[in-house]
């Protein structure tokens, strides 16, 4: 079997550590020139996922709803169309299941061996771009489409990706208003047996309520990174907020799923419950408990302990946790968006395939799209899938 053209150079590209430090506009075309392909040019969602931006030249944004390249992005799947001479492809650029963008690929033809490369180069520049992304500003400033609010700019540096998952276990989540946050936040993590997944909203809509949150978040993690179990991250957030930001409070729900059993288990803190979706229905309270006292002073000063709640999922179940901003919006005829349209919307998208990232991506712009003007409270939705391997 003989190499095709460009394998051994990609390999000497690899191989070579100065590589490493290339700005992307030179890397894009000295890996299109190792693998014998004409060009490439990158396009990133922007923060909203409403328009995908060249990264490395001056093309126009592209609409995610009403484009070729949209389409890849939204189902995450190949497509190639006719172009100015010859064909172009687009391959979606993700990092694992974070959708990043996707990768447009020009050519005269298109062969196995083409194809084959053309996926090459969009698993690498994948790489590349979620390496730098932390610290290239040049990234951030072309994925923004309005200035940042600084109470946004601080809880956005404390999120993790929107998406993140494995072949068993998807979690999404988004959040807005995008550029003017005050206190919602969310946080998901993976380690090989577990799901860690919350929501969290601080009380107003400030500096103050942003570096709640903040807190909030970092006391979680904190815990949670030294192996503490549900009731202890509680704990955690409880004591840093009533020795940090007495004045402050915050509510949230805090899960953890175990891959293997699909046992849920979760703690409730002043929050709405979450919503448990199953054979494409909603059940109706199924998750429904009395909620503990928001994390904080409240909860030092009650009488009684946490309390951690538990149920087995199904293969399949999706379980939504949001905040109220979501189902206290508007709908266009004036009437509050509410839990059954909410939960109805995410049933729909379950029925028709969809990806659980691009469910979310669209729920949220048709709150945002049916709002007279900005939303009345921060809106956050997290829903994580459990799909465990057939036995």
């Amino acid at each position: 079997m003989t190499s095709e053209p460009g394998d051994g150079v990609l390999e000497e590209f690899l191989a070579d550590p100065a590589n490493s430090a290339l700005d992307i506009s030179t890397a894009v075309a000295r890996c299109c020139k190792a693998l014998g392909l004409q060009q490439a040019v990158i396009y990133l969602a922007d923060l909203q996922q409403r328009r995908l931006i060249p990264l490395t030249d001056v093309s126009s944004a592209l609409p995610v709803d009403d484009s070729l390249a949209g389409w890849t992005y939204r189902t995450q799947s190949l497509r190639v169309e006719e172009s100015e001479g010859g064909l172009t492809t687009w391959l979606p650029l993700l990092d694992g299941a974070e959708r990043l963008g996707v990768l447009a690929v020009p050519s005269a033809t298109l062969t196995p061996a083409s194809l084959r490369r053309s996926r090459t180069l969009a698993a690498l520049l994948a790489m590349m771009i979620t390496s730098r992304r932390a610290y290239k500003e040049s990234f951030v400033r072309r994925t923004r489409t309005e200035p940042m609010q600084l109470p946004a700019e601080m809880l956005r540096a404390f999120l993790p990706p929107r998406t993140i998952g494995t072949a068993h276990v998807v979690s999404t989540a988004l959040l807005e208003p995008a550029y003017e946050l005050g206190g919602d936040a969310f946080d998901h993590a993976l380690t090989d047996t577990t799901l860690h997944a919350a929501v969290l909203d601080a009380m107003g809509h400030n500096l103050a309520s942003g570096l709640t949150t903040a807190v909030s978040l970092s006391a979680c993690r904190n815990a949670r990174r030294t192996g503490a179990d549900l009731p202890e991250l509680v704990e955690s957030v409880d004591e840093a907020l009533s020795r940090w930001l007495p004045d402050q409070f915050c509510t949230g729900v805090l899960a953890q799923l175990d891959l293997a059993s699909g046992v849920l288990r979760w703690t409730s803190c002043g929050h709405p419950a979450p919503l448990l979706i199953r054979d494409q229905r909603l059940l109706v309270d199924a998750l429904e408990r009395e909620p503990d006292p928001p994390m904080g002073l409240p909860s030092l000063l009650a009488d009684s302990s946490r309390r951690t709640h538990e149920v087995a999922l199904q293969p399949g179940d999706r379980v939504l946790l949001y905040t109220d901003g979501v189902t206290e919006s508007r709908t266009r005829d004036g009437g509050l968006f509410g839990l059954e349209h909410f939960a109805d919307y995410i049933i729909r998208a379950t029925a028709a395939g969809e990806l659980a990232p691009e469910t979310l991506r669209r729920l949220i712009h048709s709150i945002l799209d049916a709002q007279p003007g900005r939303l009345r409270d921060d809106a956050t939705l997290l829903l994580f899938e459990w799909r465990p391997p057939t036995r």
